[in-house]
């Protein structure tokens, strides 16, 4: 008999959180257009298909080795 003293006011908590939840989503307006996603898969658009991904980039090339020689400090 002492759980229900726990009991009712934890139901009373949840009772209260899901219709501030319910609240929340109609005015946030969650329920204005129900119809529309269950109908999106039966068209038959290309507009909702992903663009295809970049090409792939050429791996970057080892800078090139130069001579002393070509440098041009005048160092011999």
């Amino acid at each position: 008999m002492n759980i229900l003293l726990f009991l009712i006011p934890v139901s009373m908590l949840f009772l209260g959180l899901a219709v501030w939840a319910f609240i929340w989503a109609v005015k946030g307006r969650q329920f204005e257009d129900l119809d529309a996603s269950a109908l999106d898969i039966l068209r038959d658009d290309d507009g909702h298909k992903r663009p295809p991904p970049p090409p792939a980039a050429a791996p970057p090339e080892a800078p090139q080795a130069q001579d002393r020689r070509d440098s041009g400090d005048g160092a011999d």
